[in-house]
């Protein structure tokens, strides 16, 4: 068997953890995706997968080994990319991470008219509000909103979201208009937990220049820009969002501003990319593409360390 080709099924059978999965992905037979696992454990004298009726995961070996893979599988796609004329005709896969409500509401309505100038890039787009690791994930690039901690990433700062504070017109006829930041005692939000600690976040407000934050009570909270939403306008509570996408929900008065003088701080829109991985010119474009998309002014910076703040989007 291929070697190049079992380490490319490995990598997607543990990215999917499923055979069934990646062989359907891969177009292949499924005896050949296992014949492939085999092969390569075979060849490395270590199992580098634990096997369920249910549910295929890395064993330690296979974890570490698993890295190396996407890391490989990645520079030889660069590799290779220089020399099949990819200025003049880009080709290959682009492998790309981005918010959900970004994603379906303004990049994935303009990708036709992308994939119509560049025929021969496959977008594989991963539509999530988890905070992947890209590097782990095989992902070459990514839309992050809101403060960027990771230093292995370079990022270009495309520019930010204003953020509103939203109530339903039912949930104002039950439980009132908070007026102030004190009368929030008296109201609950719609919870939204972080991906990676598990905790709601905190309400956030500006007030006389100072950067505030409480903690509210909730009734439900959820890990989905679009259930966010979606429990908002069903008057589960307050949200924090940006405020574009809601535009024709606050014209028809389903949803309706509150404490407009105490917002949250804007949210900064960033593309990254890993941190001294030369960039194929198949993802350069990309990237130059989702930049114009989203409005960028065209500088690119490392991210330095800060503390995070993470996004409802």
């Amino acid at each position: 068997m291929d070697h190049l080709q079992a380490m490319r099924v490995f990598a997607r059978v543990a990215q999917l953890g499923s055979f069934s999965k990646a062989a359907e992905q891969l177009q292949l037979p499924r005896p050949t995706v296992s014949n492939a696992i085999q092969y390569l454990e075979a060849h490395l004298r270590v199992r580098l997968l634990h096997r369920t009726t249910r549910r295929v995961a890395l064993t330690p070996e296979g974890a570490a080994y698993h890295s190396r893979c996407i890391q490989v599988l990645a520079d030889l796609d660069d590799a290779e990319s220089l020399f099949a004329d990819a200025a003049a005709s880009p080709r290959g896969s682009v492998r790309v991470d981005l918010p959900e409500r970004l994603a379906l509401q303004t990049v994935i309505p303009a990708l036709p008219d992308f994939l119509a100038r560049y025929p021969d890039i496959h977008v594989v787009l991963s539509a999530t509000d988890r905070m992947i690791d890209l590097i782990a994930d095989g992902v070459d690039c990514a839309v992050r909103v809101g403060e960027l901690r990771d230093t292995t990433l370079v990022a270009r700062r495309l520019g930010a979201f204003e953020q509103i504070n939203c109530a339903s017109r039912g949930y104002i006829e039950r439980y009132g208009l908070p007026r102030t930041p004190d009368d929030l005692a008296d109201h609950q939000a719609v919870g939204f937990f972080s991906s990676r600690t598990g905790r709601d976040l905190v309400w956030e407000y500006e007030e006389d220049g100072q950067a505030r934050s409480l903690a509210m009570r909730s009734a439900v909270s959820v890990n989905s820009a679009h259930a966010y939403l979606a429990c908002c306008v069903a008057g589960l509570g307050l949200i924090q969002a940006p405020r574009a996408g809601m535009e024709t929900l606050l014209q028809s008065g389903e949803l309706i501003e509150v404490l407009p003088q105490w917002k949250a701080p804007p949210l900064p829109l960033s593309v990254v990319f890993p941190h001294g991985k030369h960039l194929a010119p198949r993802v350069r474009i990309f990237v130059d593409w989702v930049a114009k998309l989203l409005g960028e002014p065209d500088t690119a910076r490392a991210v330095r360390p800060r503390k995070a703040r993470a996004a409802r989007v």
